[in-house]
């Protein structure tokens, strides 16, 4: 059974969907079959991994239109497939709000996938709303980008509430699956000091590989494709590889 991680910050700007995508691009370069799950209406995971996303993606699964098999898109990188999005993604969260079982649709989509691959990673919108709900319901483990800066830490307060209360009443077997820090700028007290916080406070919760400040990284999804396709020496390209090893050591 393939695990399902699901990315969350309600903070937008965090490196999320630079994230998914890295991450996703280099444990399937390690042998792994991934599929990334765009689960936000602003398609930015879609468009910056190449995907069409004029053709049927997430809303027309978890609404029943089409099938697995007719949404799911090939990728530049072996052993990588993507689920992508569309603005109609803005629709079901208003269609969704109104049904009894509206926390439920993604995992019900996603389930049947589980055994076709290794890892399921689902990007979610930057907010604690209805669909970044499915996708913690739906998930595994919780994955946090978090930004070296004061605000991150009053964000991740709220957020770890959230996590309890799904834990608590929808998803028991929830976890946190890692907290790892972006946009890392050694040259300031202040990144340094939220670095030695949170990980003082998390442990061994904490992913060992901090991500940079790089350019090539903000680069790479214009032109849809990962980093390692993109400028594989650069510092952000070793960042993500080693962050990856680490998500697929913690697997094992």
């Amino acid at each position: 059974m393939g695990r399902i991680f699901v990315f969350v910050n309600q903070k937008g700007g965090v490196g999320k969907t630079t994230s998914a995508i890295n991450i996703g691009a280099y444990l399937a370069e390690a042998g792994q079959r991934v599929l990334l799950v765009d689960f936000d209406s602003q398609a930015n995971l879609t468009s910056g991994i190449g995907a069409d996303g004029k053709k049927p993606g997430i809303y027309e699964l978890i609404s029943g239109k089409n099938s697995p098999a007719e949404v799911i898109q090939e990728t530049s990188v072996q052993n990588l497939f993507v689920i992508p999005a569309s603005i109609d993604l803005s629709g079901a969260a208003v269609e969704l709000v109104e049904q009894e079982d509206r926390d439920f649709y993604l995992k019900r989509a996603l389930e049947g996938l589980r055994d076709q691959y290794d890892y399921i990673l689902i990007d979610c919108p930057p907010s604690l709303g209805i669909l970044t709900l499915n996708g913690m319901v739906a998930a595994d483990g919780v994955l946090i980008p978090l930004q070296c800066e004061y605000f991150a830490l009053e964000g991740l307060s709220l957020l770890l509430q959230t996590i309890k209360r799904i834990q608590k009443s929808l998803n028991p077997h929830l976890e946190i699956g890692g907290i790892f820090f972006t946009m890392y700028d050694q040259r300031t007290k202040l990144a340094q000091d939220v670095v030695r916080q949170v990980t003082a406070y998390f442990k061994d919760r904490v992913f060992k590989t901090i991500i940079p400040r790089n350019v090539r990284l903000s680069e790479a999804p214009s032109h849809g494709i990962p980093i390692s396709q993109y400028d594989a020496l650069c510092v952000g390209a070793r960042s993500y590889k080693s962050l990856a090893e680490e998500v697929l050591n913690r697997g094992r």
